[in-house]
Formats: C-alpha cells, sequence, structure tokens
C-alpha cells in the first residue's frame, strides 16, 4: 500500500530516532499480549506531557506564530490556559471515544476558530489553519505524545501492538482536515515521516520566549506555580526529544533521565491497581460535557 503523506520540504542531514523520540530504557513489556488500542493512552498521566506537546507542535514555525498571532483570544494558551486546556482535552477525548456524528460537530466548531487564523502581512512566516499538512504535523505530535506515555504507564508493546496502535490513533488528525490517505501507512512509515518532518523544527527568539513561558507555567496563578511548578516544569523537559530540548536550549542530564523514568516505573506499578474509571476518569466526564453541549445547542469551545 502506497504513502500518501505530503512530502515534507526540508534542508540539512536527517534525523535518526534518538534525535526526534525520547528514550525508554526502563520500561518493561506491555502489561496484556492482546492488540493495543489508543483509547487505552486516556489515563489521566498521559496529560503530564501535554505542555511538552503543545512546545512540539509549535517546533513548526507556522504553527508557532499561527499560535502566537492567533486574534481568536478566547482561545489565548496564556490568557486563557484553563479553557484552552479543555478544550485541547476534549478534541483529544472526542477525536477518540466520540461518534463520527459527535466529531462532525467538534470539527465546525474548531473550524469556526481556524477561519480567523490566517497570516498576514506583518507576519514572519505564512500559515492557515487549514492547512492539512500543519494539521498532520500537530496530530502526529499527538500520536507521539500518546505513545510515549502509554509505554511509560504499560510496558514497550510488541510491534503487532505498536501497529494496531498506530492504526487506530488516525481520528486525532482525521477529526479535523487530516485525510486517512495522508496518515503514513505503517508505523515504520511514521518513523520516517516523523525523522523527515522534524527537519523543519526551529524556533527563533520570539517563539522561544513563547515557549519558556509555557514551560515555566508562567500563565498561571503563583500559587499552582509554587505548588507544582518544579514538577510539572521536569515533566515537560522530560517528554521532549532531545531535538526539542536543544532547538528550546533547556538542559537534561543523564541524572534526569534516570529520575524521570524511574518516576514513571513507580505510577505504573500503582496504575496497575488503579480501576479504570479512576484513570479515565476525567475523560468521560469530558465526554458527557461535549454530548451534553452538543445536545443544548451550546458553543463546544
Amino acid at each position: 500500500m502506497p504513502t500518501h503523506y505530503p512530502e515534507v520540504s526540508a534542508t540539512g542531514p536527517s534525523l535518526t530516532t534518538a534525535q526526534t523520540r525520547i528514550r525508554i530504557t526502563s520500561s518493561p513489556r506491555a502489561w496484556s499480549r492482546r492488540p493495543a488500542h489508543v483509547s487505552e493512552a486516556l489515563d489521566f498521566w498521559s496529560f503530564a506531557g501535554g505542555a511538552a506537546n503543545v512546545v512540539m507542535q509549535l517546533g513548526w514555525p507556522e504553527v508557532a506564530y499561527g499560535v502566537i498571532e492567533s486574534k481568536v483570544e478566547s482561545g489565548s494558551l496564556m490568557r486563557h490556559p484553563w479553557k484552552r486546556a479543555r478544550t485541547t482535552f476534549q478534541y483529544l477525548t472526542v477525536a477518540i471515544l466520540g461518534t463520527e456524528q459527535e466529531r462532525l460537530a467538534y470539527r465546525e466548531a474548531v473550524n469556526v476558530a481556524h477561519r480567523q487564523v490566517r497570516s498576514d502581512a506583518n507576519s514572519p512566516v505564512r500559515y492557515n489553519a487549514f492547512s492539512r499538512e500543519l494539521q498532520l504535523w500537530v496530530a502526529a505530535c499527538l500520536y507521539i505524545g500518546f505513545e510515549d506515555t502509554h509505554q511509560l504507564l504499560h510496558g514497550r508493546m510488541s510491534e503487532e501492538q505498536a501497529e494496531s496502535f498506530y492504526r487506530s490513533s488516525f481520528t486525532l488528525g482525521t477529526t479535523l482536515q487530516v485525510t486517512e490517505e495522508m496518515w503514513p501507512a505503517t508505523r515504520t512509515d511514521f518513523d520516517n515521516y516523523w525523522n523527515d518532518a522534524c527537519l523543519r523544527v526551529s524556533m527563533d527568539d520570539t517563539v522561544r520566549a513563547y515557549l519558556m513561558d509555557l514551560v515555566n507555567l508562567r500563565m498561571i496563578a503563583w500559587p499552582l506555580r509554587l505548588a507544582f511548578g518544579d514538577l510539572l516544569t521536569f515533566l515537560t523537559v522530560g517528554f521532549l526529544p532531545p531535538l526539542f530540548r536543544e532547538q528550546l536550549g533547556v538542559e537534561w542530564s543523564e541524572d534526569d533521565r534516570r529520575r524521570f523514568e524511574h518516576l514513571f516505573v513507580f505510577v505504573s506499578f500503582v496504575n496497575r491497581f488503579l480501576p479504570r474509571f479512576v484513570r479515565h476518569g476525567a475523560n468521560y466526564v469530558l465526554m458527557r460535557d461535549i454530548r451534553r453541549r452538543i445536545r443544548a445547542g451550546s458553543k463546544l469551545i
């Protein structure tokens, strides 16, 4: 089966997985041998890497300036962080758990906001939120985040499990404008796409300053930063592949990596004893809220 994803235009030497993915060495084999599905990654710990995933998405300048220059004030991450978090997590929830009709409703709501996200004459790069190429990149980042966290929590997947997990993830992009034909056909094809796409990762001073505010949680109240800031910053940097850390200019030592993995060894052990409704409860609440809003004809974002 041919691969239909668009060619990624970039210059420079090729990248390796060691540069574009986090290294996980302490994760044991998966808990189960049954086929894996992306819905299993909707664990509340999966969202610990949310800020890192935003950094990765904004690694492409077109996505970064689309966010930084966005005229949709109500969806601003820095001005309305909790609302933005809610709508982002609901997008992921409906993309994975929703019906076709629910995905269509959410797509239309997102499209309303995306129509206002276009570059103008003063923008340093050209962008359009409806670009399928940009949406494929964002969806690929989301997939990377889910796969990394799933393996930290549930153990390394076999090749067959990784393939089934990957195949079940296509709705992360197809809920918007990405077509199924654009997705790399196999998990191996995805690795090739990802490494090529990462050649376009570039952060200038403006983007770097914006993202460092995100990493340092400048958008939330100082009491929360005081209580959770160090842990969340540690998790954010830990979920970033080496390439993104280098672009951002943050340090990450081998001791940091070991502490990060040991934390998830502990979390993974505890997670085995938590019932599914606890681990996935937040997503069920978000899904009920989406359905309530659809029935009431309320705004979804």
